[in-house]
């Protein structure tokens, strides 16, 4: 049977086979909520539901998709790397893709990195990092930021500065420990004792998101080099044009000793990652025969992705999408930031290309059905507007981060002015209903609330 054939015989039981084989909770969630669509197919900045309704994607899978949903430029290169029957993944041999990808992203990246070494995911190349950083320099602590996201595996999880994604994994790693981001004197401290193997943080903190006052990711990198500390930026989330650069280190001319990408390196059709480094890091760990496969991951360096990879960063300079980024993302803030006048609720609008944010906070003089909401959940409020957009306006975004009154959008970098327009006028739209709080959305949000317990932040992630 063909997968057309097997998806065709199930047609309508997508959610029921999904609880009754993976998660039951997060199908609960979606139906709690209204996410319970069935979806039928996607293309650049769009999602559609079975029923042909087309919605707008500011969530971009969680910045996946920079070069839009089903690019046809990655889709032709993975057809024609199937149809080549390269001998991929030989494992005592190398495929002459792999090699292609890292020149193509060296070339890219800043001149300190000359060495590429593959993964399957984003916490994977974070892992590589403190693994390798750990080896190359002899010493064992590893510093980073709170409030920072760098994924969910044992290591990545003890980086994160956040107690909603480490409270239930306890005891994590030892030798970890957390710095307020934007904070050069903290960070000193936590460095002077040049026993910390790896400073890694990420240029725009994505559980915020907070962006770095001016001068901070420089220090950051100049303290690092003083005591003998790996500078990690991690730009899972940030690389590959989000920010209207290939790299939103470009912004401030960092020279790290190690870069860890991935998400939205394949175009989102191909698990990948990768860890850039330094030759001094590279010929301090693979410093013989002996340790030539220190470290590595099965089905990362596979032909599939490389190939994806090669036809994602092709696509980027073609379409000049981190250029176009930049564009849009100033466009989106000239737009919104008039909010903060309009509405008593908006606190601030925020923005680096395509990343873009908005705060809320109870308004002047108080508001009791906003305490009611804040005593029921913290962050309450960001959801009754994630929740209309969605219903009312068929645009998806999400919260910022549990327990976060902030809405984050990462849309693919293909968006549009129109798609622009769409978004800030649904977005004023809830905004003036929602300020008033009207009582539906009251009782729909305490609803949301009860049904969410004794778990919290039901719509929050950062990855």
């Amino acid at each position: 049977m063909t997968l057309r054939e097997l998806l065709e015989q199930h047609r309508g039981e997508e959610l029921e086979l999904y609880a009754r084989t993976i998660n039951p909770q997060f199908v609960r969630l979606l139906r709690t909520i209204g996410f319970d669509r069935r979806w039928a197919r996607a293309e650049g900045a769009y999602l559609y539901d079975a029923d042909g309704t087309r919605y707008l994607d500011l969530l971009g899978g969680f910045g996946m998709y920079n070069v839009g949903r089903n690019n046809p430029r990655i889709r032709a290169a993975l057809i024609e790397a199937l149809e080549l029957e390269t001998a991929g993944k030989v494992q005592l041999g190398v495929s002459p893709v792999t090699a292609l990808l890292a020149s193509a992203l060296l070339e890219r990246a800043p001149s300190r990195l000359r060495r590429v070494l593959f993964t399957s995911s984003g916490t994977e190349a974070v892992e590589a990092a403190l693994k390798l950083g750990r080896a190359a320099t002899g010493r064992s602590r590893v510093v980073s930021c709170e409030h920072g996201f760098h994924g969910l595996t044992l290591g990545s999880l003890s980086a994160a500065g956040d107690a909603a994604f480490r409270a239930r994994f306890g005891p994590l790693l030892p030798g970890f420990s957390h710095v307020p981001f934007d904070d050069l004197d903290a960070l000193e401290a936590a460095l002077r004792g040049q026993d910390v193997a790896v400073f890694i943080v990420e240029p725009v903190q994505g559980h915020g998101p907070y962006f770095p006052s001016e001068g901070y990711l420089h220090g950051a990198q100049e303290l690092c080099r003083r005591y003998g500390t790996l500078f990690c930026v991690d730009e899972v989330q940030t690389g590959f044009g989000r920010t209207g650069r290939m790299f939103a280190l470009d912004h401030w001319g960092l020279e790290p000793d190690l870069l860890a990408v991935a998400k939205s390196l394949s175009g989102g059709y191909v698990p990948v990652g990768a860890l850039l480094m330094s030759t001094a890091v590279y010929d301090s760990v693979f410093d013989s025969l002996e340790h030539s496969v220190s470290h590595g991951s099965t089905f990362a360096p596979n032909d599939l992705a490389m190939a994806a990879g090669l036809a994602t960063l092709e696509e980027l300079d073609a379409q000049r999408l981190p250029e176009r980024a930049a564009r849009m993302g100033e466009l989106l803030l000239e737009r919104t930031r008039p909010l903060v006048e309009r509405y008593e609720i908006v606190k601030e609008v925020s923005g680096l290309g395509l990343i873009w944010a908005i705060e809320f906070q109870e308004p002047a003089g108080g508001s009791r059905s906003w305490r009611l909401l804040e005593r029921m959940q913290t962050g309450l409020f960001a959801q009754l507007i994630v929740v209309p957009l969605f219903s009312d306006h068929k645009i998806l975004t999400q919260v910022a981060g549990h327990d976060s009154n902030v809405i984050k959008i990462l849309p693919p970098l293909v968006l549009s002015e129109e798609d622009v327009d769409w978004f800030v006028e649904a977005l004023d739209a809830t905004l003036a209903r929602a300020q008033k709080l009207p009582r539906a959305m009251v009782r729909f949000a305490l609803k949301a609330a009860r049904a969410n317990r004794p778990r919290r932040g039901l719509f929050a992630k950062t990855s």
